[in-house]
């Protein structure tokens, strides 16, 4: 099942339900000068995301793939989108490119410092670090500054099948979510750290507009106060031996 939104401007959200795990896999294409796709998604899921890309762009324009993290969901098939959108760089952050992307991607990546910014058009994209948060050494997000679109990654992740966008409250599912995963093998889901409250309180500071998620609802109300929610909902899951 597969379902396409325009959740901000320019920003189409290209989601797949997986049934048999009860969970959406979201993949973000923006349309713009140097179009940009944030998550590559799985290799298995490539022609089905391909069609829907065509329908939008070509391909062949493609000239960034973004992600947070080295997961199989975020970049695994990058290189299949490489080879389709013979400009197209992997974008990542430095430590992505230098102990994943170096050796995984068939083209050099464009590594971002932190708070460095992808111009892709209309749109600015300011990198953010954020280590271990959803989860990964190499974790960051993506932060789009004239529209207040925060790529965000696994954070606020939400099972089922749900709506594109929302202003509801998306906390609650995402705490009942988590809880689903702790009696087995993806318990402890998202560490949390001592800095992770600090990473969240430093995004709620920008504002966004719109949170985009990679699995779940994307979230357009007090995106702020969401994020510093979520240090809530984290602590109380996993943070109670600090």
């Amino acid at each position: 099942m597969i379902n396409v939104s325009e959740i901000a401007p320019d920003v189409y959200r290209i989601s797949v339900f997986v049934k048999e795990i009860n969970l959406q896999f979201n993949h973000f294409l923006i349309k713009d000068d140097e179009p940009m796709l944030y998550h590559a998604g799985m290799k298995q899921m490539f022609p089905l995301l391909l069609e829907e890309v065509s329908k939008i762009i070509s391909p062949s324009q493609l000239r960034w793939i973004g992600f947070s993290h080295f997961e199989v969901d975020e970049c695994g098939a990058l290189n299949e989108w490489l080879q389709v959108a013979p400009n197209a760089q992997a974008v990542c952050s430095e430590v992505g490119a230098m102990v994943n992307m170096n050796d995984f991607a068939i083209r050099p990546a464009h590594a971002m410092a932190d708070n460095a910014i992808l111009n892709t058009g209309k749109h600015s994209y300011r990198f953010i670090r954020t280590p271990h948060l959803p989860h990964g050494w190499d974790a960051g997000v993506m932060y789009e500054e004239t529209n207040g679109t925060l790529l965000c990654s696994d954070l606020f992740h939400q099972n089922g099948i749900v709506d594109a966008i929302t202003d509801k409250d998306i906390l609650s599912l995402h705490r009942s979510s988590l809880l689903d995963y702790e009696q087995g093998p993806l318990m402890e889901y998202s560490p949390y750290t001592s800095r992770t409250q600090k990473i969240l309180y430093n995004l709620a500071e920008l504002k966004p507009k719109t949170l985009a998620t990679m699995h779940g609802s994307s979230f357009n109300g007090d995106c702020s106060q969401a994020l510093m929610d979520l240090d809530h909902v984290m602590k109380e899951l996993w943070g109670n031996e600090l």
